[in-house]
């Protein structure tokens, strides 16, 4: 009998596994790095060991300190969650030599599905549907080259051994193959260590559908229905939805045998998750088995009515399948988003700092799964997501309807949130039909203007000014004080706006220009505000730092800079030639030399942070001056990487 679990992961993950093993009765055993010192998870396992330094290399894939961390707690079984070592063939063989039962399935298994290569060979040999393709042993670019030609276009270059979107490229003809093959084996080694490539031809605008399945020591395998995940942006995830709108009863029940079959083939222990790509015509292809947990889990749980980490721990204790297949059922609908501390406006660009409120919605159907509270900071070494926000409705509508609702009553303050995109998704009449493939998203919001920097309307600009007033803390001080008139100086993203506020009793006008807007402001405290708009009565949260100002209304949240008394700032913004870093992170590529003509919009510098790579572009036309960094450097946040300066061409274009 198991009694010790230590978690070898973070965030909301170990936050979950954490949560069942205690109800199972397990002591629990969480590890931290040094920057999680005061994280959710540290704080509600039994145990809690430092493993290292806030970088991952250092700490959570330092396996050793990990495997060294449960000898000093006693801890008699690992949980690897998912990322990190969950897939790491090695890690199971090392818990398995030190006397621990690894949670997950046997390494042979990991070997094989950990490469793409193999694992599709193992697939063609077990019966389940490809993808057409190259996946020949150590190609070099030249044998891709000329794989390429038989396999035509468009076609798919991908890592080996890779997952998440990273080493892989969409080719469209020749042309581009030679340099999109350089970039996928350069992004492939920095990510996993690992340069091997395949090829495999395109399956243009496909559904993303995924098989969970759970398998035993006794031989015994199941499937618990699919989960769609056909809504992706640069190949990662966005929503995910059980069951999925496009399959019927009986693709399903082949999706289902084939995922099971492929399972069975590999000697499948635990909870494992067969990802097929399927076209128009609901043909299905096998695209690669993931060895562990996915993100995505909770979708499953709500629609089966099973927690799928109590089966990973029965499993591992060597006991049989909760259930068989014929007494699996599924009932209802399930949507999951991942909230991420990211902004859409500047390509979504990750945010890191504190959170100075995060308060989940509360109601019927919904879940959060999030590893983060009010108070803590998003830090450049981990992943920006906040929570998995998921709905459950007895249909899709509701499910749909008590999703967005969720996002709208979220409270978020302190970093920007990809919340109102998700919302946008969510309504989006394409997504509500059930019609999304894998080509939705650029379809369907490239070049979107909802997603620029968004203009506050003077309802907006009314409520800041109300937050922003300190003499008034109710409403006696307002009804008691003589009408005044107030100028206040508001920035927004780049927008600097002048209000005239006039106050008479606890009737408060706002003039912009010529546009007015009057309200009545009931009460003031504790971070809300209380007022009558058009006859109306509604709340706004609020939350000030500083010169800092967070709001949240209307289904909205907002934010302002109260720059009145501030004297006006000099000019070294858009076009300033300091091209400065976008956010913490590892420089991987550095593109331009001293003497270099560059246009704006051009990427100077490739910046690798939170698992995924940035470009940094110029600002402006012009020769670059001076270089700040090399391949290899970390770097802070506004830190200056290259100078620009105007060529004697571009400075006649600006002063003919």
């Amino acid at each position: 009998m198991l009694k010790k679990l230590l978690i070898a992961n973070r965030g909301e993950i170990a936050v979950r596994v954490i949560r069942t093993a205690k109800a199972q009765g397990y002591r629990t055993v969480a590890v931290y790095s040094e920057a999680d010192a005061r994280a959710m998870h540290v704080e509600l396992a039994d145990e809690a060991v430092c493993i290292g330094p806030a970088q991952v290399s250092a700490s959570y894939l330092n396996s050793g300190a990990i495997l060294d961390a449960a000898r000093k707690t006693g801890a008699d079984c690992i949980h690897p969650g998912y990322g990190f070592l969950s897939e790491n063939a090695a890690f199971a063989t090392a818990c398995k030599d030190a006397g621990l039962v690894f949670v997950g399935p046997p390494a042979t298994a990991i070997e094989l599905m950990g490469s793409k290569r193999r694992s599709k060979i193992a697939m063609q040999e077990a019966g389940v549907p490809v993808v057409p393709g190259y996946e020949g042993h150590n190609a070099s670019d030249d044998e891709l080259i000329a794989a390429a030609k038989g396999i035509g276009y468009p076609l798919m270059i991908k890592a080996s051994a890779g997952g998440g979107g990273r080493g892989m490229r969409l080719v469209e003809s020749e042309t581009g193959l030679a340099s999109n093959i350089k970039r996928a084996r350069s992004e492939s080694k920095q990510a996993f260590g690992d340069d091997e490539l395949i090829l495999e031809k395109a399956v243009t605008e496909p559904r993303h559908v995924e098989i969970q399945v759970f398998a035993d020591r006794h031989g015994n395998a199941v499937y618990l229905g699919e989960r769609d995940c056909s809504v992706q942006r640069r190949h990662q995830k966005v929503v995910e939805e059980a069951p999925s709108p496009f399959v019927t009863p009986e693709l399903r029940k082949a999706m289902g045998e084939a995922a099971v079959k492929a399972a069975l083939a590999c000697n499948y222990e635990g909870a494992g998750t067969v990802e097929f790509l399927v076209d128009k015509h609901r043909n299905f292809y096998f695209l690669e088995m993931n060895t562990r947990l996915q993100v995505e889990h909770p979708v499953t749980e709500l629609i089966t009515g099973q927690d799928l980490i109590a089966w990973q721990l029965t499993v591992a204790e060597g006991l049989p399948l909760p259930l068989g297949q014929d007494e699996i059922r599924l009932n209802g609908h399930a949507i999951e988003v991942r909230l991420y501390a990211e902004d859409p406006a500047q390509g979504f660009t990750p945010q890191t700092g504190p959170l100075y409120a995060f308060e989940p919605a509360e109601g019927e159907g919904l879940r959060f799964d999030t590893g983060v509270r009010s108070g803590d900071a998003i830090t450049p070494h981990y992943d920006p997501m906040l929570a998995k926000v998921i709905a459950w409705g007895q249909n899709r509508d509701q499910a749909r309807r008590r999703l967005t609702r969720a996002l709208e009553d979220t409270t978020v303050f302190g970093v920007t949130t990809n919340r109102y995109f998700l919302s946008r998704i969510i309504a989006n009449e394409t997504f509500g039909a059930g019609e999304a493939t894998t080509a939705f998203l650029q379809q369907a919001f490239s070049g979107d203007p909802s997603l620029q920097p968004q203009t506050l309307n003077i309802r907006q600009l009314a409520l800041a000014a109300c937050a922003l007033d300190q003499g008034n803390s109710g409403q006696t001080a307002w009804s008691n004080a003589p009408a005044t008139m107030t100028p206040i100086t508001l920035e927004s993203g780049d927008t600097i706006v002048e209000l005239l506020v006039t106050r008479s009793g606890n009737r408060v006008s706002f003039s912009l220009g010529e546009t007015r807007h009057t309200l009545m402001l009931e009460s003031q405290r504790d971070g809300l505000l209380c007022i009558i708009d058009n006859g109306v009565r509604q709340t706004c949260q609020y939350h000030r730092q500083g010169d800092s100002l967070y709001l949240q209304a209307f289904g909205q949240s907002w934010s302002v800079r109260d720059i009145t008394h501030q004297p006006a700032a000099g000019a070294n913004g858009a076009g300033s030639g300091r091209i400065q870093a976008t956010m913490d992170g590892a420089i991987i590529d550095v593109l331009v030399e001293v003497g270099h003509s560059v246009r704006q919009g051009d990427t100077l510098v490739i910046l690798e942070a939170m698992k995924m790579e940035h470009p940094v572009k110029a600002d402006r036309d012009g020769v670059v001056g001076q270089v700040h960094a090399s391949k290899g450097d970390q770097v802070k946040r506004s830190q200056l990487l290259v100078e620009i300066t105007a060529d004697e061409t571009t400075e006649q274009e600006n002063n003919p």
